[in-house]
């Protein structure tokens, strides 16, 4: 399936990339773009190949076949290009602080220039009194805050994000859903966004990749086209975001009927759809 998008930023062409000297094939045929500062998020079944994806939109790996680009050059780790993980990977040794200071440093700027930075990013994610704080220290919510106030340090024009919240408890996530999507409003860089999550993936998109194993193809890519500003009313109550997400179950329902594995589905998606009311 090819998706075009005016002027992408990101763009795949019939991408595919194999692991184990070619005996895994991991994507297959993969098209789709993303445009500048547009939220798009990839949800499929375990080894439809969403994290490989990421891997090399941000140059970590090479397509075996056809190509990816970011703005319209081969992409290459760097300050354009920014990842988040699951966990938040902080510097246990440094102070929250000192971890989006190292990081600023790195890309030339100096001590006084990382410290105003590093506290103005630590006060967008509600820890500035926190700055001196050891990650050890923090709770798993707040590590996470952490890691995208570093990630966002260096203004990237892409944020890449692999299922980020998925580890974090449900009020957790929730919170962290709606600083992101004010974060994303503010500064519109373009962010790429794994996860297992439907719901999450409604809230949050303003277009799906739904991907199909094995290897990973596109099997449908849905626009979500919702109220916004969302993080200032609950969409869970809107018909559209009933419809898409009944919609996108019953994709999943339908790759269980053309082969995958029932319990390769289920182990991906473990909350299931849930009945309205």
């Amino acid at each position: 399936m090819v998706d075009v998008v005016a002027a992408p930023l990101i763009a795949l062409d019939r991408v595919g990339k194999t692991f184990k000297d070619g005996q895994v094939r991991a994507l297959d045929d993969v098209s789709f773009s993303v445009g500048p500062g547009e939220f798009v998020s990839l949800v499929g079944p375990s080894g439809c190949g969403k994290t490989t994806l990421l891997r090399l939109m941000n140059g970590l790996l090479t397509p075996d076949s056809g190509r990816v680009t970011v703005d319209g050059k081969p992409p290459q780790p760097g300050p354009d290009l920014a990842m988040v993980f699951q966990s938040a990977r902080l510097m246990p040794w440094r102070s929250v602080a000192g971890n989006i200071e190292f990081t600023l440093a790195l890309r030339g700027y100096n001590r006084r220039e990382s410290r105003d930075r590093a506290m103005a990013l630590l006060g967008s994610v509600g820890l500035r009194d926190f700055a001196e704080a050891f990650p050890h220290e923090l709770s798993g919510g707040m590590q996470q805050r952490v890691g995208l106030a570093r990630a966002l340090a260096v203004e990237p024009r892409v944020l890449l994000m692999d299922e980020p919240f998925a580890a974090l408890d449900a009020m957790t996530r929730e919170v962290l859903r709606n600083e992101l999507l004010q974060m994303w409003s503010r500064r519109r860089m373009a962010i790429v966004f794994v996860t297992h999550d439907v719901d999450e993936a409604v809230l949050l998109s303003q277009r799906i990749v739904l991907l199909k194993p094995r290897p990973g193809r596109i099997d449908e890519i849905i626009p979500v086209d919702l109220p916004e500003p969302r993080w200032q009313h609950d969409p869970r109550g809107n018909k559209d975001f009933a419809a898409i997400r009944g919609h996108i179950w019953d994709r999943i329902r339908g790759m269980q009927k053309d082969g995958a594995p029932l319990e390769e589905l289920a182990g991906a998606f473990p909350r299931g759809p849930v009945e309205n009311g």
